[in-house]
């Protein structure tokens, strides 16, 4: 049995495909149907999808309405959420045990936003269990949609929180992948067979004491390859409403072009700086199971996608271009650091106490400089803690902008071009040598597009 591939190839059904599918791709019944069609195209063994464009906002929204007492406005809210899924419901032919479980994951949105605002707060755990409802919803609407289009196979609902096992830590729950593994043999030990397809669940998991987690904001993508891991899948395919992973981002450069193939290290150099298409923490389990990535438009499901790969057939010194917006510079100035060892450690300790991610970082004999986001500028705590190590300079409102590709560090000239193509921008840090696919380097926020746009011209037109 053989199933389309977009590209113009075809696959023999090559393992467990688990293919993931974003709030875009569930946005109406004519959107679920086209998702549905590419799952059947491609055999899809496991599909994992997002809450219907828009609701986890709403769903949030509710919440916080309920904890400042507007329980009125709250409900109102909840209705529209409720009409929505309804009317969706409805188009998709949701009927039976499916449409009784819809309307009790209904119930239990009125008697969150009741209990809520009776209480007059929203713990973590019930803001967990709030956000929850909107992947639980537009799965059970989703597997309708999918057992109306094919006979060729069963397709069934599945509960990701019977394998998706994380910590207790509610709002960004860390998954233990062990675990996880186990229970998609135990649970999940039919994924993979040729007339079988199960629909899930991303974003959400559960503690092992039975409480709804998530795993933070764009963990679908995340959740869809703990379960590629965890499954041993051959594939993982990423289906959002942009066709891959194009050389910078189309809004700020309309002469971006799309990226057919890219390595994992540069696909995880994008991410981690600011390319929207994949979340920085996806690749990660398919790196360590050795599981092919592909990345495509459900909107254009005919069209190439980016393969993330190990190798690829050609390694150019620049591949592609990423932005980061809302940068903030600290710079720590002390002659106690001059030849003394530890003190950078020392510095890491506090980013480490208040779970702080550093971006970049230069150092010189008396000084370390690194970038974080803006909004950690505003913990004062933290800047008072380093202002202990020694004299504290912030400058907020930058842009990192970062050239991934390949032997980065390695070419001569490279930084001779760069800072040619950027005459007249003020170039405030350089990083470079860390890594041999990435060369970035912070600018003023007003001009961190247009630097982009120059250096797209000079190397990828």
């Amino acid at each position: 049995m053989s199933a389309k591939v977009s590209g113009g190839t075809t696959s023999n059904s090559p393992g467990i495909r688990v293919a993931k599918f974003g709030g875009t791709s569930m946005g109406d019944l004519a959107a679920m149907k086209r998702s549905a069609t590419i799952c059947i195209n491609r055999e899809s063994s496991l599909i994992v999808v997002s809450a219907t464009s828009g609701t986890t906002n709403q769903l949030l929204e509710t919440a916080r309405l309920a904890e400042q007492g507007k329980e009125k406005e709250a409900l109102v809210v909840a209705l529209k959420i409720k009409e929505r899924h309804l009317q969706l419901a409805k188009e998709a032919g949701l009927i039976g045990k499916g449409l009784n479980q819809l309307n009790e994951l209904l119930t239990e949105l009125d008697t969150l936003t009741r209990g809520i605002s009776l209480m007059g707060e929203c713990s973590p755990r019930a803001k967990d269990r709030m956000a929850a409802l909107g992947e639980l919803m537009s799965s059970l609407i989703f597997t309708s949609v999918l057992q109306k289009l094919t006979s060729q196979y069963q397709v069934e609902w599945f509960d990701v929180r019977q394998v998706m096992r994380t910590d207790g830590k509610f709002l960004e729950a860390r998954p233990d992948t062990e675990e996880i593994r186990g229970l998609c043999a135990k649970n999940l030990s039919q994924c993979g067979h040729p007339e079988k397809m199960f629909v899930t669940q991303g974003f959400i998991g559960a503690s092992e004491e039975g409480h709804t987690t998530t795993l933070g904001r764009g963990g679908s993508d995340y959740s869809a390859a703990l379960l590629a891991e965890g499954l041993a899948a051959s594939v993982l395919e990423i289906w959002t409403d942009v066709p891959g992973i194009a050389t910078t981002d189309p809004r700020l450069c309309h002469k971006a072009k799309p990226i057919p193939e890219i390595t994992f290290k540069e696909a995880a150099e994008l991410a981690i700086f600011g390319a929207k298409v994949l979340h920085p923490t996806t690749l990660a389990p398919a790196m360590r199971s050795h599981v092919a990535v592909f990345v495509g438009n459900s909107f254009a499901p005919d069209g190439t996608g980016t393969w993330i790969k190990w190798e690829t057939k050609e390694a150019p010194l620049v591949r592609a271009l990423a932005l980061r917006k809302n940068q903030g510079l600290v710079t720590l100035s002390t002659p106690k650091m001059l030849n003394q060892y530890g003190f950078l450690s020392k510095i890491f300790n506090v980013f480490n106490e208040y779970q702080v991610s550093v971006d970049a970082i230069t150092t010189s004999e008396i000084s370390v400089a690194l970038t974080v986001n803006t909004s950690v500028l505003e913990n004062k705590a933290l800047i008072a803690e380093l202002n202990k190590l020694g004299e504290v300079k912030i400058e907020p409102y930058l842009t990192l902008v970062s050239l991934i590709g390949n032997n980065i560090n390695h070419t001569a000239g490279l930084a001779h071009s760069i800072f040619g193509a950027l005459e007249n921008i003020n170039v405030r840090m350089i990083c470079q040598g860390a890594s041999v696919h990435n060369f970035c380097f912070l600018v003023d926020g007003e001009h961190g597009e247009e630097a982009l746009q120059r250096l797209h011209r000079h190397f990828l037109e």
